[in-house]
């Protein structure tokens, strides 16, 4: 099965996640098929970039997110259930 999830990256205190789509059963840093986006919690508001036609695309295809990819693609606007669109 396939997830969208966050994979982190940067330094120890100062992380960042990239929003990417990979296995259920890889590492949470291990390897991915596609990176789709960016996540930035660190600063105010927090930063969220992602290729919405690709996060839609793989929902299509079937990927489920992670609950935190979930809330947010909400946050973005783009539809985070496969009915949705």
């Amino acid at each position: 099965m396939l997830r969208i999830r966050l994979r982190r990256v940067g330094k120890k205190g100062a992380p960042a996640y990239r929003i990417v789509v990979a296995d259920s059963a890889a590492p949470r840093d291990g390897k991915y098929i596609e990176w789709i986006g960016q996540y930035d919690p660190k600063v105010d508001p927090p930063a969220i970039t992602i290729k919405k036609d690709r996060a839609e695309e793989w929902i299509r295809r079937g990927a489920q997110p992670s609950e935190a990819v979930r809330r947010i693609l909400e946050k973005d606007g783009t539809p985070a259930k496969e009915d949705a669109k």
